[in-house]
């Protein structure tokens, strides 16, 4: 769409994408986007792919945008296709992901979910460090929960518990690092500990992945097992801004605190795009492993309109680097061999004529699949996780300008003044 660009036409009055875009200090797709939105008018030149824009009224947006930063209306990027949010968290860049410049990976290999969360918060590495609830939160969250109906979804349960969380802090208002770090590590083991148990957990030094095992599980946690949800966990904290992390930033921006903004996140995760596709990967392969192949099965998805669960990622041209992670790890749990072979048929039969690979969701499945979880299991454990990145994003949010995550609408309606109806 950008190449083969005119440059100015002879006039020296018409401009190309790319000059437009350097003036206008944006990115040439939100020119485009500009245009889209009617504040820009465009002229395509025969012959060629690219387009020209007047110079006269680039620069007149140019004035808009500047005056609009300055009164606290957003910049040019606010205007325009997506607001850029700068962030010290996490980078994902050529199939890999970084937290706060660490290769995640090899930092969730070595070091516990509470390890890793800590050093997103902080840029510390406190080993051996453990979270751990009061008793009047986690008193209040389960007695919250526990009046849900039996078929409350995760998202639900978990939302259910961090509002009860927030009524029993007075000081859940005060923003501070200190303060919101503190909520942090209460809040988290609190929302494990509210969800119903299905075996017992409860013992000195149980890290949290331990304690969530019980909570996911029928069957007795093993060594191995529990190291592979523990390192999934580590592997989810973060992963730049995803759709619920951009809700948690958003109310983070209107100063919600940090209870809120974690609700806000819980809120989005629920969408079968984003936290709920594990459950869908899950099911897949519980119907793979009972008919035996998974060609007939990825069939009837693509024949009923649905793309396959569990397979593709659009920040990774390659394997998602989490699922890579997690397959080694599962590669040596014994239970988990089936719904692993499962899982590496579904992404070959899928691949035939498109380079598709797993994601971290068809990874999720396999773990839940073959431990004895079901299948919206995976949203507890992406949301769990999350959690501490969600935390992370606010902090750096409540140190930014308030209220700057606001972009316009653009208006399509009819025209005033009509009569009234």
């Amino acid at each position: 769409m950008l190449d083969q660009e005119p440059g100015p036409d002879a006039s020296g009055r018409r401009l190309s994408t790319r000059q437009a875009a350097d003036l206008l200090g944006v990115k040439p797709e939100t020119v485009y986007a500009y245009v889209s939105r009617g504040r820009l008018s465009s002229r395509r030149v025969p012959g060629t792919r690219g387009s020209t824009f007047d110079a006269d009224e680039i620069e007149a947006l140019a004035r808009s945008n500047r005056r609009e930063g300055q009164a606290g209306g957003g910049g040019a990027e606010d205007r325009g296709a997506a607001p850029a949010v700068r962030t010290g968290v996490t980078l994902i860049e050529d199939d890999r992901f970084y937290f706060r410049g660490v290769d995640a990976v090899e930092l969730a290999a070595r070091h516990s979910y509470e390890e890793v969360a800590e050093w997103l918060w902080t840029g510390r590495m406190r080993t051996g460090v453990a979270f751990d609830a009061p008793r009047a939160s986690v008193e209040a969250a389960r007695r919250a929960v526990g009046a849900l109906p039996d078929h409350t979804g995760p998202a639900d349960r978990l939302r259910v518990a961090t509002i009860a969380c927030a009524v029993t802090d007075p000081l859940r208002f005060d923003l501070s690092e200190d303060a919101v770090l503190g909520t942090a590590r209460t809040l988290i083991p609190t929302l494990v500990a509210a969800l119903p148990p299905k075996v017992p957990t409860h013992r000195d030094g149980a890290s949290l992945a331990q304690r969530l095992w019980g909570r996911l599980s029928w069957r007795p946690a093993a060594e191995s097992p529990v190291h592979v949800l523990d390192t999934a966990l580590a592997l989810l904290v973060d992963h730049d801004l995803a759709a619920s992390t951009l809700a948690v930033r958003v109310a983070a921006s209107a100063r919600a605190h940090p209870y809120a903004a974690v609700s806000a996140g819980l809120g989005v995760v629920e969408g079968h795009l984003h936290g709920a596709a594990g459950g869908l990967a899950h099911r897949l392969l519980l119907d793979v492993l009972d008919r035996g192949s998974a060609g007939p099965v990825i069939a009837e998805e693509l024949r009923a309109g649905r793309r396959v669960p569990g397979l593709g990622h659009r920040l990774y041209r390659g394997e998602d680097p989490r699922a890579r992670a997690l397959f080694a790890l599962l590669a040596d749990v014994p239970a988990a061999a089936p719904a692993l072979a499962a899982a590496r048929d579904v992404e070959r039969t899928a691949a035939r004529h498109a380079p598709l690979h797993a994601n971290v969701d068809l990874a999720l499945a396999v773990l839940t699949a073959s431990c004895g979880m079901e299948p919206s299991a995976s949203e507890t454990v992406f949301a769990i996780a999350r959690t501490a990145g969600w935390i992370a994003h606010a902090l750096e949010e409540y140190g930014e300008r308030p209220l700057r995550m606001r972009p316009s609408g653009h208006y399509v309606g009819p025209r005033p003044p009509r009569p009234l109806p």
